[in-house]
């Protein structure tokens, strides 16, 4: 356990979640920063040879560049807002982070498909840190081989902190899904540490 938060039971992972770790009044005052304050950009991405716009918009920053879904993302210079959060999520999980992957879902059709945080930048056992602010959306879990675990779902609340460390990534792929539900916009901050250049 990290400082009281609470580790969720997955054979083959090390996951925290903790539900109010931002509570509601900074929550909303971080959430209106971030959504003024951040570069937000919509990027494409190719698929079946066709290039297609990103379900979400997203942002970069940190000291690192970081190479995802083919993409490469020069950082951007951190904001004093986010240094802020990347300070609280240290002292809460015990490690440290250089850089951070922002997401924001403008309703409920923006989305994540299945995927794992495994890039070789990343090391061996990448730790991602995921601060949720705005809209409460489903988050689900699903191990890669044992078929006879049933995938695991968190709602992912206003202010939340969820932590996967340890083995994780090399077992267990996760994806927020789509709603047909009207849901306010969230947007969703995974700090990571990355190496390299």
């Amino acid at each position: 356990m990290h400082n009281n938060l609470p580790l969720l039971p997955l054979p083959d992972a090390e996951v925290y979640f903790a539900p109010d770790f931002i509570l509601a009044p900074a929550a909303n005052a971080y959430f209106q920063k971030l959504m003024n304050e951040v570069n937000w950009q919509q990027q494409s991405i190719t698929m079946f040879g066709r290039s297609l716009p990103m379900p979400r918009l997203t942002a970069w920053y940190g000291d690192k560049g970081y190479t995802y879904s083919g993409l490469h993302n020069e950082p951007q210079p951190w904001l004093p807002m986010l240094l802020e959060l990347k300070e609280k999520v240290e002292q809460a999980s015990g490690q440290k982070y250089n850089s951070v992957l922002l997401n924001l879902y403008r309703t409920g059709q923006d989305s994540m498909g299945w995927h794992t945080d495994d890039e070789p930048e990343l090391g061996q056992q990448p730790r991602i840190a995921s601060l949720s602010f705005g809209g409460e959306r489903r988050f689900s879990l699903k191990h890669r081989t044992r078929k006879d675990l049933k995938p695991v779902t968190l709602t992912l609340t206003h202010g939340s902190l969820l932590l996967m460390q340890g083995p994780t990534q090399h077992h267990w792929l996760h994806h927020l899904p789509k709603t047909a539900k009207a849901v306010p916009p969230r947007i969703n901050l995974t700090f990571r540490y990355v190496n390299g250049r």
